[in-house]
């Protein structure tokens, strides 16, 4: 946090199945899994291109998440199913020891490319949606906590959960 580069808006990737891409992703499949992330933007390893990563079978830091498929993102874009919202708890590697609780859409669409080209488009919603809708900000040089709504809802995760084993943000 403090980075100029996470504040910035990403650009978009207009080459696909390159090199370059296939060396960044696995740049940033590397750092997910090395911090135990549930998702990975570009610009949080300094690339300021449209990229995401993200995906959870049992990850320390989201004990009661539900999984999701692992899944490279490539110029996404977000598209709320429905006005309903859910307030959730959020981490961030670029925001290392804090959490806070973060209003999302429940449901939304998201469109996008795989390495290759390919079309993305799928619905989802829960800790999905709140993975995608968190990623993506960061393209859009935005972190979690400027969606909080309560700043008492804000804080180190060892004081707001004592006790708790949850991992290092």
């Amino acid at each position: 946090m403090g980075d100029p580069r996470l504040l910035r808006v990403a650009e978009p990737i207009t080459s696909f199945g390159t090199p370059e891409l296939e060396a960044l992703l696995a740049d940033m499949r590397d750092t997910m899994r090395e911090q135990n992330g549930a998702g990975l933007a570009a610009p949080q390893i300094g690339v300021g291109l449209r990229v995401v990563i993200f995906g959870i079978e049992a990850n320390p830091r989201y004990p009661e998440a539900e999984p999701v498929p692992f899944t490279v993102l490539i110029n996404p874009q977000l598209m709320p199913m429905g006005e309903e919202m859910e307030e959730g708890w959020e981490g961030c590697l670029s925001v290392p020891g804090m959490r806070g609780l973060v209003p999302r859409y429940r449901e939304l669409r998201y469109t996008g490319f795989d390495p290759a080209g390919h079309p993305i488009d799928r619905t989802v919603r829960d800790f999905h949606a709140r993975v995608v809708q968190h990623e993506v900000d960061h393209l859009d040089g935005i972190l979690y906590p400027r969606r909080i709504r309560d700043l008492t809802q804000f804080g180190f995760t060892d004081v707001l959960f004592p006790g708790q084993k949850l991992a290092d943000d």
